[in-house]
C-alpha cells in the first residue's frame, strides 16, 4: 500500500518520474525513460535486470505516451477506422439465389391471350359441373404429392408416425377416413347452398359433422356472389394435367378460383397452408386454357374452415400473387414431368 501511494505521487509530477527512471548503462548517463512497476530498491535485489536487454530508444514513445495520457485515445470512430483496416468494409447481407428466382424451361403466362370471351349476357345460368375423365395425363394433386421437398415428405411422415403411435395403426386408418368423408360432406353442403339457399339450413341441420364448418365460413359466404362453376374439371391443353375445381365464383366483386379446405388448427396465414396457393394457381392456368370455360380467372381464394364453428379465415390471392405461385407451380410440374 505504501509503494501504490508512493507510485500515486510520482506519477502525479513526469520529472520526479524521470529522474527516477535514469538507469546507468555505462559511465556517462543518458536520460531514458523506462516501464517499471517496482522502486529500484527492489530492483537491486535481482541479479539480473531483465529490462536493461529493453530497446529503450525503440519504446520510448509508447512509454511516454502510456505515462502522459490517463484516458484511452481511442474513440468508436477510430475503432471503426482499425477494423476496416484490419478485416475490410462490413460485408451486408445478399438474399441467396435459388429456387425462388429459377425460372422453367418452358414458360407458359397465365393468362390466355389467345382465348376469346364472348360478350356477358345478363341472364345467369346454372353453374358449370363438368365430371371428371380419366386420361393419361397428371392430376394437380398427383403433381404435387410426387414433387414435395425432403422436408415435407420429413414433416409429414413424422405426424403420420406420431398418430399411429397415439391411435394406432387402425385408429389412423379410421380417423383418415373420416376426414375425407367429412371433407366430402362439407363440399356437398356449399354445393347445395350455392344451387338452393332453402337447403342451407336443413344440411346444417342434418350433419352434426359438419355443422361447425359450415357455422365457420358464413361470414365469407356473404360476401361470395355470381357463382360459375362447382365442383368442375379443368384441363390444361398446352401443360397437359387436369384437376377438379371445388369453385370459381366473384369474391367481393373479384372472380376467384375458391379452394375450401378443412382443419382442426388455426391457419391464419397463407403460408400456414402450405402447397394449396400452387395448387390453385394451376387450376387457374386450366381454366384459362380449357376450351370449356368461355372465362378467364386471374384472383384466387383459399377458405379455411374449423370443425369448432371459430371464423374461417380467408386468404385471398391477387393477380401478382397468382403469378408469383403460378412460376412455382411450372417448376414443380416441370420436376413431375423430368422424373416420369
Amino acid at each position: 500500500l505504501v509503494r501504490m501511494k508512493f507510485l500515486q505521487q510520482l506519477s502525479r509530477n513526469p520529472r520526479k518520474l524521470e529522474m527516477l527512471f535514469q538507469i546507468p548503462f555505462c559511465q556517462k548517463q543518458f536520460p531514458y525513460l523506462s516501464l517499471a512497476t517496482s522502486t529500484c530498491l527492489y530492483s537491486k535485489k535481482k541479479k539480473g535486470n531483465s529490462y536493461e536487454q529493453v530497446d529503450q530508444e525503440k519504446y520510448k514513445n509508447l512509454v511516454y505516451s502510456v505515462t502522459s495520457y490517463k484516458t484511452s485515445t481511442q474513440t468508436p470512430e477510430t475503432i471503426f477506422e482499425e477494423d476496416n483496416l484490419l478485416y475490410g468494409p462490413p460485408c451486408k447481407g445478399r438474399p441467396p439465389f435459388g429456387a425462388e428466382t429459377k425460372t422453367p424451361r418452358k414458360w407458359v403466362p397465365l393468362i390466355n391471350s389467345n382465348k376469346k370471351i364472348p360478350p356477358v349476357h345478363s341472364n345467369s345460368s346454372l353453374p358449370m359441373k363438368i365430371p371428371l375423365q380419366k386420361v393419361k395425363i397428371p392430376s394437380v394433386t398427383r403433381v404435387l404429392q410426387q414433387t414435395m421437398t425432403p422436408q415435407q415428405v420429413f414433416y409429414l411422415e413424422r405426424w403420420k408416425q406420431k398418430m399411429i403411435v397415439e391411435l394406432g395403426k387402425d385408429g389412423f386408418e379410421e380417423y383418415t377416413k373420416n376426414l375425407f368423408l367429412q371433407g366430402e360432406l362439407f363440399h356437398s353442403a356449399l354445393e347445395s347452398i350455392f344451387l338452393s339457399e332453402e337447403t342451407a339450413a336443413t344440411e346444417q341441420e342434418e350433419d352434426a359433422a359438419i355443422s361447425g364448418y359450415l357455422s365457420s365460413v358464413q361470414h365469407v359466404l356473404e360476401d361470395i356472389s355470381d357463382v360459375k362453376a362447382l365442383e368442375s374439371a379443368v384441363q390444361h391443353e398446352t401443360l397437359q394435367y387436369l384437376g377438379l375445381v371445388d369453385c370459381v365464383a366473384k369474391y367481393r366483386g373479384q372472380l376467384c378460383v375458391i379452394d375450401w379446405k378443412t382443419s382442426e388448427k388455426p391457419k391464419p396465414l397463407l403460408k400456414n397452408t402450405f402447397d394449396n396457393p400452387l395448387q390453385v394457381a394451376a387450376y387457374i392456368g386450366a381454366i384459362n386454357y380449357d376450351a370449356n370455360y368461355d372465362f378467364q380467372v386471374s384472383c384466387g381464394l383459399i377458405v379455411v374452415a374449423y370443425k369448432d364453428g371459430s371464423p374461417a379465415h380467408p386468404h385471398f390471392m391477387d393477380p401478382g400473387l397468382c403469378s408469383q405461385y403460378w412460376n412455382k407451380w411450372l417448376l414443380r410440374l416441370e420436376e413431375y414431368m423430368d422424373k416420369n
